[in-house]
Parts: C-alpha cells; sequence; structure tokens
C-alpha cells in the first residue's frame, strides 16, 4: 500500500481504482495481442499462455500491495548507455553521462529474478543500444513468463540474434523510426532507413512478432499518423506500434514538440487505426491520460539506470537507492518514490510534456527532503 494516514481516504482509493483499471488495460493488452497472432499459432500460444502468466502476476502484485510493498506491473531497465548511432536530440546523451559503473550481468539476472518473485510483468529494456550487451538475452530466456520489451534502433539484429528471437517468444523489439526515409535519415544517419527495411524483411520472414517505436514531433505528425505510411509497416510484418510524443530533454529541441490541435488528433487516430488494422496500438502520454495519468515513480512503472539506480521514470534521472546496495523490493519502498506519487496531481504535465521532467526542481526538492 502507498503510505496514506487514513486507509479510507480519497487519495487511497482513488490508488485502489488506478490499479484496477490499469491491470484492465493489461488483460486487454494481452487479448489484442492473442488476437493480432492469430495467423501464427505458435505465437498466438505463447500469448494465450502469457495471459494466464499475468493473471498469476497480477495476484502476487496484490499479496505484496496487502502486506505494504506497491509492485508496479511495469519496469524500465536501461542496461547500457553505449550505442552504435548518435541520434539528434537523443535523451540518453542529454541527460546522462557516460559511465564505467555499469551493472555486470550477474547483478542483471539477480534484479529480473526479483522483478519476477515480486510479480512485474512486463521489462521495457532500453539503453544506449540493448543489443549491444547480448548476454541479456541469455537472461531473458530463463523468464518466459516475462514479456521483454526492447527499445531498439535494429541495426544489430543479425542472423544469430534472429534465431534467439525465433525461440524466444517473450523478445518484442520495437524498432526506432522517425517516419519515412527523409525523417529516419535527417534524424538517425545516411541510409538507415533502407537498412531497417531490409532488417524488417528479414524478421517478418522468420515470423517473429515485432513491433516499432514511432516519436511523434511537429515536423514529422503528418506523415506517421497517416494511413499510407502505417499501411506499408503493416505490409512489413510490424504487429505493435508504439507512439511517443517528443520530450525535449535538450536545449534548442522545444521546436519539436507537437502542437496542441496536433496532440489532439492522437487518440482519435488511434481508435481508428485499431479498427482498420489487426496491429497493437498505443500512444504515449495519450494511453497514460485514458487509465489516470502519468504511470511514473512506481505508479505503473518504474526505471532502472544501467548503473543500478532506481528513479521514477527515464527522464527524471534521480534515485535515493540503489540495487548494488539494497533489493529491488526495498526501492520501491523509498520515501521518494512515494512523495512523486503522493504529489503526482502536481508533477503531471499538461502541455503533453513529461511533468517530471519539466518540473524537475521540484522532483530535486522532493529528494533532497529528509522526512
Amino acid at each position: 500500500m502507498l503510505y496514506y494516514p487514513d486507509p479510507m481516504s480519497k487519495s487511497l482509493q482513488e490508488n485502489t481504482d488506478f490499479r484496477f483499471a490499469l491491470n484492465d488495460a493489461l488483460k486487454i493488452f494481452f487479448k489484442d495481442a492473442i488476437k493480432v497472432s492469430i495467423k501464427h499459432p505458435s505465437q498466438a500460444l505463447y500469448f494465450v499462455k502469457t495471459y494466464r502468466w499475468q493473471k498469476k502476476a497480477a495476484k502476487t502484485r496484490e499479496k505484496w500491495e496487502q502486506e505494504g510493498t506497491h509492485v508496479p506491473p511495469i519496469m524500465i531497465f536501461s542496461i547500457t548507455h553505449k550505442c552504435n548511432l548518435n541520434c539528434k536530440g537523443c535523451y540518453e546523451k542529454a541527460i546522462r553521462l557516460p559511465s564505467k559503473k555499469e551493472l555486470t550481468d550477474q547483478k542483471i539476472r539477480n534484479i529480473v529474478e526479483q522483478a519476477h518473485e515480486l510479480g512485474i510483468s512486463f521489462v521495457v529494456v532500453a539503453g544506449g543500444e540493448p543489443f549491444m550487451r547480448p548476454a541479456f538475452f541469455e537472461i531473458t530466456k530463463d523468464y518466459p513468463d516475462i514479456i521483454f520489451v526492447i527499445f531498439t534502433n535494429g541495426l544489430l539484429i543479425k542472423n544469430e540474434m534472429l534465431e534467439a528471437m525465433k525461440k524466444q517468444k517473450n523478445i518484442a523489439a520495437l524498432i526506432s523510426l522517425e517516419g519515412c526515409e527523409e525523417e529516419t535519415d535527417e534524424r538517425r544517419g545516411e541510409g538507415i532507413y533502407n537498412r531497417l527495411q531490409k532488417i524488417m524483411k528479414k524478421i517478418k520472414d522468420q515470423n517473429i512478432f515485432f513491433g516499432t517505436s514511432l516519436t511523434l514531433t511537429k515536423n514529422n505528425f503528418d506523415t506517421i499518423l497517416n494511413e499510407s505510411f502505417i499501411q506499408n509497416l503493416i505490409n512489413t510484418g510490424c504487429k505493435f506500434f508504439l507512439f511517443i510524443e517528443y520530450n525535449p530533454v535538450k536545449p534548442g529541441t522545444e521546436k519539436w514538440m507537437i502542437t496542441v490541435n496536433q496532440r489532439k488528433k492522437i487518440m482519435d487516430a488511434m481508435r481508428k487505426f485499431k479498427e482498420k488494422w489487426p496491429a497493437l496500438f498505443i500512444a504515449v502520454p495519450g494511453d497514460e491520460d485514458e487509465i489516470g495519468g502519468c504511470l511514473a515513480a512506481g505508479r505503473g512503472f518504474i526505471h532502472i539506470s544501467a548503473e543500478g539506480d532506481v528513479e521514477p521514470c527515464p527522464f527524471a534521472p534521480y534515485s535515493d537507492m540503489n540495487l548494488n546496495n539494497v533489493s529491488l523490493k526495498d526501492t520501491l519502498n523509498s520515501k521518494f518514490l512515494r512523495k512523486i506519487r503522493e504529489n503526482h496531481a502536481q508533477l503531471h504535465g499538461t502541455d503533453g510534456s513529461c511533468g517530471l521532467w519539466a518540473k524537475r526542481e521540484m522532483v530535486q526538492a522532493l529528494l533532497n527532503e529528509k522526512s
């Protein structure tokens, strides 16, 4: 439980309602995943099994809740800072310094094991570029009941990795694109788009479930939400679309943010896409707003840095605990994370930007409070 003084308080009731809403949203996600993969029986069967596992995980989280520990269903794990690209506006390089103290493979395995015991359902793997730590995929195969969603630039998905992904149906790679060739190459480098087209074709030919991560900016908005663009990706084999509004963490990129009028169109587009194509469509922060707002600080997810710091969100690099020193369970009871949850309304972004980043001085102040 969250540590509110009155167990019948409005805040506690809102938190309970939120948990149920989030669990319901996850159930819908898995049911949709089964429908999307129905033409590939082995993948559909895996999602059926996973749906059962996720119900068990939700019960495990509820047990911990009753014992005083709020366990989110999602853990974002940035397993490395290293990357083989140098994309314009990269948030990782904008807000984090290179480090020589990244977690060992053994410690990463231990953290995943702890997450499994707590009932965490999804591990969203980020970086840097996750495929620069190939040993991680020796860990994922030992936890088939956890879905590992991999944010990747896709360029390191070669034959050996394709074989691993084919066997490990709990891996879902989300390949990052910025739109068509012009937009993608402008931000990621010349020739990247065409290289990714070839890689996605190989993934499709192996009947491997994969998706794409699409960062929405003011300039690429019309391209990415164009039905012909989506249709082309569907034809390429893409089954999972994640639309993320650009968050200007790097000074001078504020002009990349989508406009108010553009933001109003996103959720309508999601509904149309879901009706037209057999694929998963999620928009952030739009889908978060529909179930109660930002999921950070343990409401729906936590973030673990490559050094083991437990943080509210990838855009909020502040922490009062490190997993080299304490257990994952203990970090979930962090005073700092609790304070952010208690101040959720004040820290929620109002213009589509990340509230924790926009109000980072307030977040820093909460971290520095002694009690």
